[in-house]
């Protein structure tokens, strides 16, 4: 039918919907099929900050109950509930890490993020480092992915950290983690001091 409106919901919308669908920890979305109800004017800014219609987002218990429901399929990310999909943007990656603690020292080493939405990632084959190099400046982006295929942002403070534990390991130098080597840049790029 043409001149036929697509209704989007709103934000208030999903959120009774996720409050609904929400049992003990976090939803199911991975086992949730709904039909694609079109884009909202919901993004993440690259700081972490959520925005709703140009807004900002002050509510923190409400942001983490949209991340809950957050999915990513391929380079695109929705808000999911049982019965509606929705699209919002993303400028870089969904979270923040803005913490880490670290435990033990070499290959036994265990790094352990925290997120800006309080999300816990153990660092480690199965939640990964990675390190994007500005093809400008060289300048690395460091992320963590903290569940799913959703990856957070390691922050500025934190990734100092993280280079102060760097070692040098079959070329290049980086971190141990869950007993695997992320390497952060080639060793042969790293400034020698005069």
């Amino acid at each position: 039918m043409s001149g036929q409106k697509t209704v989007t919901p709103s934000a208030q919308s999903l959120a009774e919907s996720i409050k609904a669908a929400k049992s003990r920890g976090l939803p199911p979305v991975e086992k949730w099929n709904p039909p694609f109800c079109g884009d909202i004017d919901m993004e993440i800014r690259r700081d972490g900050t959520w925005f709703y219609e140009g807004t900002p987002i002050g509510r923190h218990g409400l942001v983490k109950l949209f991340a809950s429901i957050l999915i990513r399929e391929e380079d695109k990310y929705f808000l999911v509930t049982p019965v509606e999909k929705v699209g919002i943007r993303v400028h870089d990656a969904p979270f923040v890490a803005v913490d880490f603690d670290v435990a033990g020292e070499g290959e036994a080493q265990q790094l352990t993020f925290t997120t800006n939405l309080d999300d816990v990632s153990e660092a480690g084959p199965d939640a990964p480092l990675r390190f994007v190099r500005d093809p400008q400046s060289g300048e690395p982006s460091p992320y963590v992915r903290i569940r799913r295929n959703l990856e957070a942002l390691i922050d500025r403070k934190s990734f100092y950290r993280l280079v102060d534990l760097g070692v040098h390991h079959d070329g290049w130098f980086g971190v141990w983690s869950g007993g695997a080597f992320f390497g952060i840049i080639p060793s042969e790029d790293l400034p020698t001091e005069a």
